[in-house]
């Protein structure tokens, strides 16, 4: 069942007092290697992103620098990551095409990000919102579970949640939109279990399965 319009927008007015300014979990020090950390952090998680890329990034923050780090010293450093190797491929290919077709700059437009090795829809958003400040809702694992299991939006894939979030999203709340669900998923609507005794929003909720306090 879709949540309504009213409880929608009490749905995130509270998440916005519980949380005014949410940020990124993964590091990164600038449009560049948010880039990185994010094509990095698929089928992984941000901690374990943050371990790899801490000495990194301290080194390494241009794709002029990755590509002379090369693909071999890449993936030595970033081998404790999943798919470690079809990753770094990917980074020191992004890293050239960026170089080549965009002066070195991370491009502000969602076309040109997806032309990125190792970059999709999710990533584009990623870096749209964070590095740019553009309303973008990158649907991941967490939000897919959240839009479904909440009844905020339903749908069956990334890119139908992802459509009707933008729909059903107010605009003063879009900003902020992709970083207060992330979070809502990882820490309170968990995947195995969610902690609806503990959820500032479970009366809104639309879920017939919530769990009570043991």
């Amino acid at each position: 069942m879709r949540m309504k319009k009213a409880d929608i927008h009490t749905f995130f007015s509270r998440l916005a007092a519980a949380l005014p300014e949410p940020k990124t979990e993964l590091n990164y020090t600038n449009p560049y290697t948010l880039v990185v950390a994010v094509a990095l952090s698929a089928q992984a998680t941000d901690v374990g992103v943050n371990k790899a890329t801490e000495k990194l990034f301290k080194t390494v923050d241009t794709p002029q620098k990755m590509v002379k780090l090369g693909e071999a010293k890449l993936r030595d450093q970033i081998k404790t990551i999943g798919l470690y190797r079809n990753k770094a491929k990917n980074v020191i290919a992004l890293s050239r095409k960026l170089i080549e077709e965009y002066g070195g700059e991370v491009p502000r437009d969602r076309a040109a990000l997806e032309s990125l090795p190792g970059v999709g829809r999710k990533t584009a958003n990623v870096v749209l919102n964070v590095a740019f400040g553009e309303p973008t809702i990158a649907v991941d694992t967490h939000i897919f579970r959240v839009g479904n299991r909440t009844g905020l939006a339903p749908g069956k894939t990334p890119l139908e949640v992802e459509k009707k979030l933008e729909k059903a999203v107010p605009d003063e709340f879009k900003l902020h939109a992709h970083h207060w669900l992330i979070l809502h998923g990882r820490y309170t609507c968990k995947a195995r279990k969610p902690d609806c005794p503990s959820c500032i929003v479970a009366d809104l909720c639309r879920f017939k399965g919530k769990t009570t306090a043991a």
